[in-house]
């Protein structure tokens, strides 16, 4: 088990299951079929409370609000540090290429920022 974010490793273009399962995480809970589940999911919390239900139903309605706020949690913090990597990565090459074209010279910075295009859709 590593600590490292995955955007941080170093030389890897290629996308790992866990970054497949939290893109397509996050394609689902910004759909408009997520929000309705969501809104149900409120919707039965309210009913549950208003109908006075037995506690065990309370709890699960709560559990399962407590259960998908952790998720989503989850997944902003992914997409977060994703795209906070890819910015700081593409800054990072554009400064770089800026700084080598004011000095006259060529150096690895055009590549940097050829391979820095498009990899938040990478990572």
């Amino acid at each position: 088990m590593t600590l490292q974010h995955p955007a941080e490793r170093v030389g890897q273009n290629r996308t790992g299951r866990f970054e497949k399962l939290a893109e397509l995480a996050s394609n689902f809970t910004s759909s408009a079929f997520f929000s309705v589940l969501c809104m149900a999911l409120v919707g039965a919390f309210a009913a549950v409370h208003a109908a006075h239900l037995p506690i065990e139903w309370q709890h699960l309605v709560g559990d399962s609000m407590g259960a998908v706020s952790l998720l989503l949690l989850a997944l902003l913090k992914n997409s977060e540090r994703r795209a906070e990597h890819a910015i700081q990565r593409k800054l990072d090459a554009i400064a770089a290429a800026l700084l080598e074209q004011q000095q006259g010279r060529r150096g690895d910075a055009e590549e940097e920022l050829e391979s820095a295009i498009g990899m938040e859709e990478r990572y």
